[in-house]
């Protein structure tokens, strides 16, 4: 089988893997998949153990960085750990409906559900509540790094995507 057909899908799974990762949704597994895809195809001639490691590590490591903001900065900013899971929750769930646009959604619904998190179970006064606020805007912050640092682990996968293309 030529090489063209499997190149041209990885290229296709490498684009929508790096549009999927600012809307919430798991762009970095599908180019994984990509890559593995792209081995199976040309019979891991150019795609090995060593690469197909490197990058479900990427893709894994990244998934950890991103739950590592989102709670890490929902509690600097003043946030407990019931806001930080308020926030995740909030978050899949606006990526999931998609309100107005998932990455709108998700970003909304991350610090909504921060906010709900930390305000139903936690906090009853007008200063507590502020506090609140500022655990939400933490969820915020969070949650755009988290996709910053995801579409720059994407890139990353991307690259080796290409190399694997080039080697094959």
């Amino acid at each position: 089988m030529s090489h063209a057909i499997p190149a041209l899908l990885l290229a296709l799974c490498c684009v929508i893997g790096l549009l999927l990762v600012p809307l919430g949704l798991p762009g970095l597994w599908v180019m994984a998949l990509g890559i593995i895809g792209y081995g199976w195809l040309t019979g891991f001639q150019s795609v090995g153990v060593a690469t197909i490691a490197m990058v479900v590590g990427l893709a894994f490591l990244a998934e950890l960085v991103e739950w590592w903001l989102g709670f890490g900065l929902a509690r600097r900013y003043g946030g407990s750990h019931r806001a930080g899971w308020g926030a995740l929750i909030g978050g899949l769930v606006g990526a999931a409906v998609g309100v107005p646009v998932p990455l709108i959604g998700s970003v909304i619904a991350g610090f909504v559900g921060s906010f709900a998190g930390a305000t139903l179970l936690e906090y009853t006064t007008s200063r507590k509540a502020a506090s609140a606020v500022r655990a939400g805007l933490g969820a915020l912050v969070g949650r755009a790094a988290a996709a910053a640092t995801k579409i720059a682990v994407g890139v990353v996968i991307a690259v080796i995507g290409v190399f694997a293309v080039l080697r094959g």
